[in-house]
């Protein structure tokens, strides 16, 4: 199915925060866009005033006409979903054509010029802060973000003369051999998703398939010293970037009352006196990927400066609520080890002189099971640990991996406890904390709000 055949599209699973981005894309093109999704949301119901029709109960008979019409209609699917869905069995049966969101991105690629951004972690962040970048300059570009940009309050951007299209490149479920960019930043390859790798060595592989799609004439942009290799076709340029060394890195960085400045050191301009918009210490290393990217795509210096200076961060990206001399709050989706070692890093170097407490939620139990070491090497960097239960997304439990394997492993001298997420609040309540920071890619962050709240009153 091409993409000027399209008259309707559905989603099975339309709330995701990828998915949501792909049918923004089709109401902007003025198709008709439905979609079913298991519970209502803030995203969802931003999208039903944007011109989407959401139903919440698993029914054939609630799909639109409109989207019943197999030549017509492109059913786009998460791999979420389980395959007995009885909408994706309908949609299966009668012949639809039916696409992973990676698939649909892929297309894109095809027939667009696609700026990808592959990584264990840091991908978030920076795709959006190329897309801020770019979008801001006379270069423009159409994007697909893993969360929400604070500059534009959404994880999509549309652009009307752009041929450039932004997008965060997903290794789970290997969704990313779908694309075909013609360039492309990895940020990192720690191990992931063994529950569907199995090896380390498997997931290294994925990565080095994904750099063979590249297009003759693009680049790669591959942080310094990963484990992976990268197999590319001819006419592929390969850059390496780090945040010390490489083609692109920093020089003279600044980290001072509140403030963090750098200077970028690149083959095609040197770019001095850039500030961070968003002064966090990792954002140094993501911003010089970022500015590679969009620097080779034509960006100026003086578009570089402006954009990085006026980036505001992701949604749930060490995401600042409070941010004053008596409280600190703030949450961060960091969900694996070198995520969460990032972070604390980070922390740490902001707040050398205040006491730092962690709420984290793991995710998923085989990431647990794999990682828990790992997990508790991380926040002992940190003052306090407190460990919510494991937020089980896709799976069933696993015997004998709960919390309690990261807390018996944190290090002595690292004050903990274990908690329910449904004791959050009374804690929040009954505490007065400096520096708190909610970790996870769980449902946590559902309360961070009425934590916020909570924390100001007592200012």
């Amino acid at each position: 199915m091409e993409l000027k055949d399209i008259k309707s599209v559905y989603f099975v699973g339309a709330g995701g925060i990828g998915m949501s981005a792909i049918a923004r894309y089709f109401i902007r093109r003025g198709l008709v866009v439905a979609g079913y999704d298991k519970t209502p949301s803030d995203l969802t119901r931003v999208l039903e005033k944007e011109g989407m029709l959401i139903h919440y109960t698993e029914d054939v008979e609630l799909i639109p006409q409109a989207c019943r019409i197999p030549a017509e209609t492109l059913v786009i699917y998460t791999p979420a979903i389980p395959a007995e869905h009885k909408e994706l069995v309908y949609f299966r049966q009668e012949g639809f054509e039916i696409q992973k969101r990676a698939q649909v991105l892929g297309t894109l690629t095809r027939t667009h010029k696609g700026l990808c951004v592959a990584g264990t972690h840091g991908k978030t962040t920076t795709s959006t802060m190329c897309a801020h970048i770019m979008h801001q300059s006379r270069v423009d570009c159409n994007a697909f973000l893993g969360g929400i940009s604070k500059n534009y309050g959404t994880n999509y951007i549309l652009s009307d003369h752009s041929d450039y299209v932004v997008i965060e490149a997903d290794e789970f479920d290997r969704s990313f051999h779908w694309l075909r960019p013609w360039m492309s930043v990895i940020t990192s390859t720690d191990p992931d998703h063994l529950d569907i790798y199995g090896t380390k060595e498997a997931y290294l592989e994925s990565f080095r398939h994904y750099t063979t799609l590249i297009q003759p004439g693009g680049a790669l942009i591959l942080h310094k010293n990963l484990e992976m290799k990268a197999d590319v076709q001819e006419g592929v340029t390969i850059y390496e970037y780090s945040l010390h060394e490489g083609d692109f890195h920093a020089e003279n960085i600044q980290i001072k009352n509140g403030t963090i400045t750098f200077d970028l050191i690149s083959p095609i301009e040197n770019v001095t006196d850039i500030e961070l918009g968003q002064p966090v210490p990792i954002n140094i290393e993501n911003g010089v990927a970022a500015m590679a990217m969009a620097q080779l795509n034509g960006c100026t210096a003086e578009e570089l400066r402006y954009g990085m200076k006026t980036y505001g961060g992701v949604d749930r990206r060490f995401d600042f609520k409070i941010k004053n001399d008596r409280h600190v709050f703030l949450s961060d989706y960091a969900h694996h080890p070198k995520e969460i070692y990032q972070s604390a890093k980070s922390m740490r170097e902001l707040y050398q002189d205040r006491k730092i407490t962690a709420i984290f939620q793991p995710h998923l139990y085989t990431r647990t099971r794999d990682f828990y070491k790992d997990f508790a090497d991380a926040l002992s960097q940190l003052d306090e640990v407190i460990l919510c239960d494991i937020y089980p997304a896709r799976e069933l439990p696993i015997p004998g991996v709960s919390s309690r394997l990261i807390y018996d492993h944190l290090a002595a001298g690292v004050e903990k406890s274990m908690i329910r997420k449904e004791e959050v609040i009374d804690l929040v309540k009954s505490r007065d904390f400096d520096v708190l920071i909610v970790l996870g890619a769980g449902d946590l962050d559902n309360y961070v709000a009425e934590m916020a709240e909570i924390i100001k009153s007592k200012e």
